[in-house]
């Protein structure tokens, strides 16, 4: 009978059905991969890929610039692109590791 009775809120869902607008600050590149390859794996993960589609979704990409240039990764921006989310552009500055890039 357990199996027939609702039980508490979906909570990705709930998040979905509660917010207008979903940013993703800063989105390394794991879960960059994640969220171009469809695999939700954990609660923001998975809030994405429920993603109410007519609601905006922006991305603003942080990295190692060494991970940022890997062909991959502009791949990958691309089909958030394709999508229907939008990108807040890196910018150059000088990162933890010491290096100055994107």
């Amino acid at each position: 009978q357990l199996w027939k009775a609702r039980s508490d809120p979906v909570l990705h869902i709930e998040l979905r059905r509660w917010a207008d607008l979903l940013v993703v600050a800063p989105l390394d590149a794991n879960t960059l991969a994640k969220v171009a390859n469809g695999i939700c794996d954990n609660l923001l993960t998975c809030v994405i890929r429920a993603w109410d589609l007519s609601k905006p979704l922006l991305f603003c990409p942080a990295m190692n610039t060494a991970m940022w240039e890997h062909p991959i990764t502009a791949q990958q921006v691309e089909q958030l692109k394709a999508f229907g989310y939008t990108e807040i552009p890196c910018v150059v500055k000088k990162l933890v590791c010491g290096d100055e890039g994107q």
